[in-house]
Parts: C-alpha cells; structure tokens; sequence
C-alpha cells in the first residue's frame, strides 16, 4: 500500500480466483489505489481457487495485448512516484536523491508544462530530474522554469539533442539548483541499509583468526556465521564467499561489501575500524545512544558505510536477517532487523532474532544514531 501510486504510471490488470486465499491482497491493493482514485481492474475467476479460470484468462490476455498494442510511454509528461527508502529511488525521469527520513512516504508529483515543469514534494531533500535525448518537451532556445513546492527557480536550456538533465536540493525550507555540496556521510542510494542491502551486491564473509576476550560471544558468532553459510547455500543456492580477516586486500575493500564475524579483539578488521564505527564495541561494553551494555554476553550486529571505503558497506556478524522457514516463499524474504542491533547472546536464538534484542534501530540519513522520537514511526513504517 505505501507504494500504490507508483501504478499511475503502470497500465494494471488484476486477477484472482474467487476462492483464492491470496485475493486478499489484490483487495488490499483495490482499497489503497481507491484513496488516490485510481479505480483497479480486477478480473474474478468465478468459483476458482489458486489458478486461472479459462474464460477470465482469455479476458485477462484480451487487457493485456490491448495495452501491448498501445506500448510504453517513454517519457510522459506527468510523473507521481512515492517511495519509503533511496533503494527504490526513481521514477521515469524522476530520481529521489536524499530523503529527510527514511521509512516515511517520500512523495514527488511532477507535471511538464509549456515553459516548464511543476513539482510538489514531500520528504525529499534532493532530486534529479532527466531526459534522455529526444525526450525532453522543451524549447532548446530556453531556459526551463521549476516551481517547487513554494520556490520558483530556472534551470539550463535543453541541449540540442533534447536531452536535459537538472539537480535539485533543498537547504532549509528553500530549493535551490544544483547538486548539494556535501562530501560527509549521507545515506543515498544503494548506500541506504538496512542490513539485508549488503546482500544485493558482492560480498566477503570475513572470519576472526583470533579469539575474543569473551568465549560466550565468541561461540555465537561462531553459530551465528554458520548459519549464514548455510542460509546462503539452502535459500539462494549459492556458495558465499569466505576469507580470513588476515588475508582481505584492497581489492577486496574496493570490490565488495564485508561482512564481518566476531569482536574487535577477535576480528582484524573490525579492530581496525571499530573506532570509526557510531556505536562503540569496547571488551567491557557496548556503548550506543546513552545506553551501555556488558560485553561478556551482548554483540553488536549493524550495517555501515565501510570506513575504509564509504561507496561499500560493512556488516557485523549477519546474514540476511529473515529466517530459514521463507524458503517457502519470497513474498518472506523481507528484513525482520534494521540498521543495528544490540544482542543479548544468552538468549537463544528464534526464528526471527539471532538472540535476544535489546535494542535496535534505523541510523539517520547521515548514519547517525537516530533520535528517539522518529523510532516507532520507523518501525511500523518498515514492518509494512
């Protein structure tokens, strides 16, 4: 549902057998597209559970060849797109570059107008508006006026192959134009967690050739990487990557995401980072946004722009975070942990934890530790 408008922009046909248990979400999709007015069409296969009835399918083809016949619109004048996370940042030629918030609707309506284009925003800091050659409705002779949301500003002609391409950001309550100068950690996309985006992308699992200075913590870790080593091979049957923190070079580091096992004391890696890390992993405790908790029997899982190269992520000690029983389906391969997490490692582990969670949370658009009062919108925003 949160993403339900996106479909303006997508010719959809619907289908369920009537006794279908899944037709619930078809209806769901009906009621969420129905609060933005888009009526959905929604073929019924009477009397019919998991499968196509014949003559709804010959319904369902007719729809679809007729929307084939009509082709896809390459640039259409009108864009609405929302979206609650930079992974999924772009619609058209509509891209959300920054978000005050992730987990919260961001939402751009965007409308080409004879001398310009019209753009309503609502939790968007940046944006990026382009068209590729030919696709531009613009006169190349001038320049193009953007009213945004209470700013009026102009942007550069349209070059000669109709190709246009304008960067937006906001300081304040002001848009302005250009890309925002700023070289400090921001989350963007493919850098935007939570943990299971390291796992979208090439990875090392890197293991401790040391022990830790607390043996209970150290076995976790220990269950906790072979777990994911089998997870790995028994969901996406493959084979992950495994290397010893002794033995990571920089073309490791440039290449790929690490994901790191165990504690500084037990990890080279990680000892070599730790003190760039937001949350601080010490022998004695673990220190996160005023809160401390004893080492001997808590770990610290998270994801971070690796210090030791920001265009990558690090991983502390996890895989992907949804349990072995989605091998059933994807629809359950969704994220049940966000950012970090704070384990108590005497608990054991349960489907959906790889322990006892005593904290958890999103960082800030800048990694930051997040403020308390954003936590719970965060959470039911991503349990959706």
């Amino acid at each position: 549902p949160p993403y339900a408008l996106n479909l303006y922009q997508c010719p959809t046909v619907a289908y369920s057998g009537e006794l279908d248990k899944q037709k619930a979400a078809a209806d769901l999709m009906a009621e969420a597209l129905a609060a933005h007015d888009i009526d959905l069409t929604h073929i019924i296969g009477p009397n019919t559970e998991h499968k196509y009835h014949p003559q709804a399918a010959l319904e369902v083809e007719r729809r679809m060849s007729a929307l084939a016949r009509y082709g896809r619109e390459q640039a259409p004048l009108s864009v609405l797109f929302q979206t609650q996370t930079l992974k999924y940042n772009r619609m058209n030629w509509v891209t959300i570059d920054g978000m005050e918030q992730q987990w919260e609707t961001a939402q751009v309506e965007a409308d080409c107008l004879d001398d310009g284009i019209a753009i309503d925003t609502r939790n968007v800091t940046d944006l990026t508006l382009s068209f590729d050659p030919g696709d531009a409705p613009f006169e190349v002779m001038f320049p193009v006026n953007i009213s945004i949301d209470d700013d009026e500003l102009v942007g550069d002609h349209p070059r000669s192959d109709r190709s246009w391409i304008c960067r937006l950001h906001r300081e304040g309550d002001r848009w302005k134009v250009g890309a925002r100068d700023d070289t400090g950690l921001r989350k963007r996309h493919d850098l935007q967690g939570p943990i299971d985006d390291a796992f979208m992308d090439a990875f090392v699992f890197v293991e401790p050739t040391e022990s830790g200075e607390h043996s209970a913590v150290d076995a976790w870790a220990k269950s906790e990487f072979d777990r994911a080593v089998e997870a790995w091979r028994r969901i996406f049957r493959g084979k992950a990557r495994i290397k010893r923190d002794s033995d990571i070079t920089d073309d490791d580091i440039a290449g790929m995401n690490l994901v790191l096992w165990g504690t500084p004391a037990s990890n080279a890696v990680l000892k070599r980072i730790a003190d760039k890390l937001p949350i601080r992993w010490t022998n004695e405790s673990i220190a996160v946004d005023g809160r401390e908790f004893e080492a001997d029997h808590h770990a610290v899982v998270m994801i971070y722009p690796n210090p030791l190269n920001p265009q990558r992520y690090v991983v502390l000690n996890s895989g992907f975070t949804f349990p072995f029983s989605a091998n059933g389906s994807n629809a359950k391969h969704t994220p049940k942990l966000p950012d970090w997490a704070i384990i108590d490692v005497n608990v054991p582990r349960h489907e959906d934890a790889p322990g006892g969670v005593v904290a958890a949370d999103f960082f800030g658009e800048r990694w930051e530790v997040a403020p308390v009062r954003n936590r719970n919108k965060r959470r039911v925003a991503m349990s959706r």
